[in-house]
């Protein structure tokens, strides 16, 4: 009796300090939820027109064909009542008859949100799942059953008609979700302490906005850990820092090579650690290699517009590499925005004479915006207004903003599966150095973002009338330099088959066309030692992006040492290796450099 006493009120004390802890705990999230700066609602939801004629869709359907209507509605409401009878019987006989699955279970099958036993054996876990499975197949049904909207129309609430069902999975819930209270039971409600801690701790950090930390940024630290690569910065200006990496070889080629990687993010994705940098590679190739690492931009950068990230950036870069190794030709590399942005700067060039790129390389770089892919629900005018709004009350559209689009186009494996294990189960965000630099994003200029989504994303200008920069209209057709595009397979950002259609519109005369295996960053950040992904190439590009894959050649591994081998025919003669810098370009900062550590504004 004693000792059951003693632990009684040793339960008792312990719970008595947590609600101490979350007494404090809340008296903080209440402070930080004060300091919120919320962006424009319009960018919370889509205009209430797009639901509007969705209802009108759904009732003039029932008036023309009310059976189907009233079949459908009948047919779920009936499995519903005889699922809720079933689970009457399971939770009177203690367990699980699986009897009554249907074809709504397939849907979640394999879905590792649900993959606690409880869901299959509990009585109560097995309803709750069963009757999600049931509601995610009566709306995605009722859904696909509006034939009278425009296609963009269609994919919209296609599309936020499933971040309603993501949401509303019960997995997302205290109370139903097996997980989360079988460790708060174990942790004596310890877990939800340190998920408390966790969410008050994110917020505050976050200005009042919830951004689910997806890393222990404690565990990261830029030049030590992370973006390790030796080198120095040998130019600076208000747009970008130019880093020039330390030699690995004793002999070069001749002609250099600059990367110019998005300033939607930070560079070092590119030299996140010794085993996957491919800018470590590259200087064990034997090239002198360049790369650009943007300014974070704050609000002062409002009227910063394409044209000054062409100028001060591109053009800069080329004119300095050029002086600083005296060549009169530099090698090229653009990934995402920077890609599409490098096709722009090579129509300038053309249109000036100017012969300084040898070559380009492009990562994962659309050029041709006519199909919008799975940003479709993003780039209407309801949403792009409001980011209008937004950039000139702000003067720049916010990290967050980018981030949180990002995510919710993954919104499981970016959103509420990283929630549930920080808030929920009061579980430590990994030391992961790829999500640590997914969090590390970067602001974008007002007048560049609105550039960017309204002339290249909406218009489509580039393909099309031509995109007016620096007093030249540009356009795909002019791009005639030696060109290879390095694409991803399940790439949802820059989908490979939108990059290929691009790709085929310019006038280049040699073109490599790559395809790897995965998505938009390990597709790319894919060193030969892990031989991890493969990829196709197809010298023939007259076909549609289908007919290119079907006849396409699989390799086995990293596509590295197939474009090194294509750059390397288009670098000259070895000299001897260059240091970085010269008397007239003195280093200004070791690698990573500083621009690279400013953190976006919120």
């Amino acid at each position: 009796m004693a000792t059951q006493e003693n632990v009684t009120g040793q339960n008792l004390e312990k719970l008595n300090q947590n609600l101490e802890r979350v007494e404090e705990l809340s008296q903080r999230l209440v402070q930080a939820l004060a300091s919120r700066r919320p962006p424009n609602p319009t960018l919370n939801a889509p205009s209430q027109e797009l639901f509007t004629k969705a209802a009108t869709s759904y009732w003039q359907e029932m008036f023309e064909n009310p059976g189907k209507i009233y079949e459908q509605q009948l047919e779920y409401w009936g499995k519903s009542v005889r699922h809720f009878l079933e689970a009457q019987q399971a939770l009177a006989q203690g367990k699980v008859s699986h009897d009554e699955e249907d074809e709504a279970d397939d849907t979640l099958k394999g879905d590792k949100r649900f993959s606690n036993p409880l869901w299959d054996t509990h009585p109560y876990f097995h309803y709750i799942k069963h009757q999600y499975a049931l509601n995610k197949q009566a709306v995605e049904q009722a859904v696909s059953n509006i034939d009278d909207l425009e296609p963009k129309e269609k994919q919209r609430l296609e599309y936020f008609s499933r971040q309603i069902i993501d949401m509303m999975s019960p997995t997302n819930f205290l109370g139903t979700n097996p997980d989360a209270l079988e460790k708060a039971v174990a942790t004596e409600g310890e877990s939800l302490v340190r998920g408390l801690e966790n969410l008050v701790a994110d917020i505050e950090a976050n200005h009042g906005e919830m951004v689910v930390r997806l890393a222990d940024e404690s565990a990261f630290e830029l030049g030590e850990n992370i973006a390790t690569s030796p080198g120095e910065v040998v130019y600076r200006n208000r747009m970008m820092e130019l880093i020039q990496y330390a030699p690995a070889t004793e002999e070069v080629y001749t002609t250099p090579l600059i990367i110019f990687p998005p300033w939607i993010n930070k560079f070092y994705i590119l030299d996140l650690k010794t085993q996957n940098s491919l800018i470590k590679w590259i200087t064990e190739q034997g090239y002198t290699l360049f790369v650009v690492s943007w300014v974070n931009p704050d609000a002062s950068f409002a009227d910063t517009g394409m044209e000054d990230y062409v100028e001060e950036g591109f053009l800069t870069a080329i004119r300095e590499v050029k002086a600083i190794t005296k060549q009169k030709q530099v090698n090229t590399v653009g990934y995402c925005i920077a890609g599409t942005t490098l096709h722009m700067v090579l129509s300038l060039l053309k249109k000036r004479g100017d012969t300084s790129i040898k070559s380009a390389t492009f990562f994962t770089a659309l050029t041709d915006f006519g199909e919008q892919g799975e940003f479709t629900p993003f780039l209407q005018d309801d949403f792009i207004d409001g980011i209008e709004q937004e950039v000139a009350e702000k003067g720049l559209m916010r990290s967050f903003i980018m981030s949180r689009t990002m995510s919710f186009l993954r919104s499981n494996d970016l959103v509420y599966t990283p929630a549930v294990k920080s808030y929920m189960m009061g579980e430590t965000p990994p030391a992961f150095d790829l999500l640590y630099w997914n969090g590390d994003g970067s602001n974008l200029p007002g007048k560049m973002a609105m550039q960017y989504l309204r002339g290249l994303c909406q218009r489509n200008e580039f393909v099309t009338t031509g995109f007016p920069l620096l007093g030249e209209t540009v356009h795909i057709s002019d791009v005639d330099v030696p060109i290879t595009a390095v694409t991803c397979q399940s790439d949802h950002i820059a989908a490979w088959k939108d990059c290929y259609r691009g790709f085929r519109q310019t006038g280049s005369k040699d073109r490599t066309f790559i395809l790897s295996e995965s998505g938009h960053i390990a597709g790319i950040v894919n060193p030969p030692s892990k031989k991890k992904y493969g990829h196709y190439t197809n010298g023939d590009l007259s076909g549609s992006a289908d007919e290119w894959l079907e006849s396409a050649v699989y390799h086995e591994g990293s596509w590295w040492p197939l474009w090194e081998k294509w750059l390397r025919k288009r670098s000259g003669k070895k000299v001897d290796a260059r240091a970085p810098g010269d008397s007239e370009h003195p280093p200004l900062a070791p690698a990573p450099g500083t621009y690279v550590r400013k953190k976006a504004s919120l």
